[in-house]
């Protein structure tokens, strides 16, 4: 079970571990580890990234933020193997996204001396510019009936799957909800008419997944590694333009 059917599916440059990720999923295949297991590896690595800006370990924070992108990845490539999709392991891994891109912008404005409105201001756009790609994303898998875990409106809570508990899937949701609901409801009010579109070619996808979070984690890697620490948030705050200009795209070609 794949995100999208094979016909609809673009050049995700956002999804650069894929192909390791399928690796990974397909050695713990039918064995003991659990999606959730890989997400919470993940999370360590992002750990560790951290602890890495903060004492200047460039090429070793750039490594572990692309490892973390990859089992990011391999988490939701488990559950699709194993054809346990999950609500539990969705929510959990969308929460720790952002709590370790909080850490580590924070983390960035601490070695770069910055301003911290600047960083703010940064995440802002960081999460909106995700939360836009991920719109589309998940109305094209909705549309052409690819993996449904993800909604287009994360309003109500959603009736736990078979192997998870009702509990855990009610906690995940309300936390989703804290962190991402604000996001959703400016990217939808922005482009409320989104839902009904006819067309989201492929070339507008892949540049749209520009915004995806393994491309600003390799963008962040690579500003790092070529020292370009103090230019990263800034960075982050100019390209949100572009949400507007994507949208006004996506408008055109379904006028």
């Amino acid at each position: 079970m794949s995100k999208l059917p094979n016909e609809y599916q673009f050049i995700d440059l956002s999804d650069y571990g894929r192909p390791v990720a399928k690796i990974i999923a397909n050695y713990f295949k039918n064995t003991a580890i659990t999606p959730i297991h890989v997400t919470l590896s993940f999370v360590l690595c992002g750990i560790f990234a951290i602890v890495c800006i903060l004492y200047n370990y460039f090429w070793a924070t750039a490594i572990l933020l692309i490892m973390k992108s990859i089992l990011d990845a391999a988490d939701g490539e488990l559950a699709r193997l194993n054809e346990r999709p999950s609500y539990t392991g969705r929510y959990l891994d969308s929460v720790s996204d952002i709590v370790l891109n909080i850490l580590i912008l924070v983390a960035i404005w601490y070695i770069s001396d910055g301003s911290f409105i600047y960083t703010i201001l940064a995440l802002i756009g960081l999460q909106l510019q995700g939360t836009l790609y991920n719109y589309y994303y998940v109305i094209l898998r909705n549309k052409f009936n690819g993996d449904t875990t993800s909604r287009i409106f994360e309003k109500d809570i959603p009736t736990a799957l078979k192997g998870e508990k009702q509990q855990h899937v009610t906690i995940l949701f309300k936390l989703y909800r804290l962190f991402y609901g604000i996001f959703d409801y400016i990217i939808y009010q922005l482009d409320s008419t989104a839902k009904d579109s006819k067309y989201l070619p492929k070339w507008f996808m892949t540049a749209v997944s520009t915004f995806g979070l393994g491309f600003q984690l390799l963008l962040i890697s690579l500003m790092l590694v070529l020292n370009l620490k103090e230019y990263i948030i800034p960075f982050f705050i100019i390209y949100s333009a572009f949400i507007f200009v994507f949208i006004g795209i996506r408008r055109f070609i379904n006028r």
